[in-house]
């Protein structure tokens, strides 16, 4: 059966979206005067912003879904632009078009993929207009003038560290890593995973890069010797963060790309945390950047997220 898809503008969207969070629940009627549109206009908005995973219809009223979304009530669009980003990397038309963007250079053909690939019910210049307007108001996707575009991940990083910059205390962080994380986040322990992460989220923000790290590392530990007890995966001898991946590698638990991914937390946690390095070809103390230590927390939730999508047979993600 074809898969809904709604036509509507990034702008539209993020405005309809903030409707709901002031209000908390509303309907179609009010978000169409609130925010002056036909009712067209307001459904179609109303139906991409759910999709998206910014708000949930609940019978005729809508209510906010993401926790992220009470950042969007702020007229400093670089900041909506980093939400919304935050959640495209979890909308599958929009990864969808961006790789085959990326493969065919043609954001026509991208967009007719999409739609065959996933069964979409809109036609195809109605999805790629709504997937270049997302694109381009998140700065995912940028123009390159004459009609063509381009898949664009080095802004992503600025973004990054404003959803960070945004996170005033311990409910913002947390709501941060929460939907990075996505629904498995439910799974995970709050104590010993969540609020780890989202204290070291707050550290980050605060140019505490080193103890961001330290912080965010424990957190994983912790993960993991959960997700080894539900696996059988033994841990016994294995002292970090890498030899308890080698165990999951070991018993097929995790794929290779994903314990490599892992390792990556687990080389920068070494080096912020076990003072000299003692190859000889560095032989001090490694300084640890503050970029690094928003970007390895964001890095530490994809590798929990890519972790779990497997624990629960889902697709492969990294």
């Amino acid at each position: 059966m074809p898969q809904p898809f709604s036509q509507s503008t990034a702008e539209l969207t993020v405005q309809v979206a903030e409707a709901v969070c002031i209000n908390q629940e509303c309907s179609l009627g009010f978000v169409q005067e609130f925010c002056d549109l036909s009712g067209p206009q307001a459904q179609a908005a109303l139906e991409l912003a759910t999709n998206i995973g910014l708000i949930k219809q609940d019978g005729d009223n809508f209510k906010p879904e993401s926790p992220l979304i009470r950042f969007l009530c702020t007229p400093d669009e670089s900041r909506k632009a980093a939400i919304l980003r935050v959640l495209l990397e979890s909308y599958a038309p929009f990864v969808t078009f961006r790789e085959r963007l990326l493969s065919t250079a043609s954001a026509d053909t991208a967009a007719q993929q999409t739609k065959v690939m996933l069964d979409l019910d809109a036609h195809r210049e109605e999805i790629k207009d709504t997937l270049i307007s997302l694109g381009t108001y998140t700065k995912a996707i940028q123009s390159e003038g004459g009609g063509r575009y381009t898949s664009n991940n080095a802004n992503l990083a600025s973004q990054l560290h404003e959803i960070a910059e945004n996170c005033e205390d311990l409910s913002d962080a947390e709501a941060c890593i929460r939907t990075e994380i996505g629904d498995y986040s439910d799974n995970l322990d709050r104590g010993e995973v969540i609020q780890p992460l989202a204290n070291a989220l707050l550290k980050a923000r605060n140019k505490q890069p080193t103890e961001a790290v330290a912080e965010a590392a424990s957190a994983i530990e912790s993960y993991l010797a959960r997700l080894a007890g539900r696996n059988n995966v033994n841990l016994i001898g294995a002292t970090g963060l890498n030899s308890r991946l080698d165990k999951f590698r070991a018993g097929n638990v995790l794929p290779k790309k994903i314990v490599e991914a892992g390792k990556y937390l687990g080389q920068i946690r070494n080096a912020a945390d076990h003072g000299v390095d003692v190859d000889p070809d560095v032989g001090a103390v490694w300084k640890v950047l503050d970029s690094t230590g928003v970007q390895y927390i964001f890095v530490a939730c994809s590798f929990i997220r890519a972790c779990g999508a497997r624990e629960n047979n889902e697709d492969f993600y990294i």
